[in-house]
């Protein structure tokens, strides 16, 4: 049996691979598969929270470290790490009234 940190692992490498190569590399996000990916994952983050055309190509440059035009998994998981860091200074900072078992949705963090 899976601790849950071993099951959250495994389960971020399932979701990356789930979209990766589609289109060439499947070790890689190219563009199409992160847009598909932010949709299908954090769709009410990702609709929602931007307005702007371009968001895929800034989220695409931003974790693009070596400028290949796609998005590796170590590359992948920075934005994991990011948007988690984000949601943990939420829940430490929640007003008192949000009690442990209130879950406030994903997309009052962001």
């Amino acid at each position: 049996m899976c601790s849950q940190l071993q099951s959250a692992m495994e389960d971020l490498i399932k979701v990356f691979h789930s979209y990766s190569g589609k289109e060439g590399d499947k070790y890689k996000l190219s563009k199409a598969e992160l847009k598909n990916l932010l949709q299908g994952e954090l769709s009410e983050i990702f609709l929602s929270a931007s307005k702007d055309p371009m968001v895929v190509d800034k989220i695409m440059s931003d974790l693009d470290e070596n400028k290949d035009g796609e998005v590796e998994f170590q590359e992948f998981v920075v934005l994991v790490a990011a948007l988690t860091v984000a949601c943990n200074e939420f829940f430490i900072n929640a007003a008192p009234s949000v009690q442990k078992d209130d879950k406030p949705c994903l997309q009052d963090v962001i």
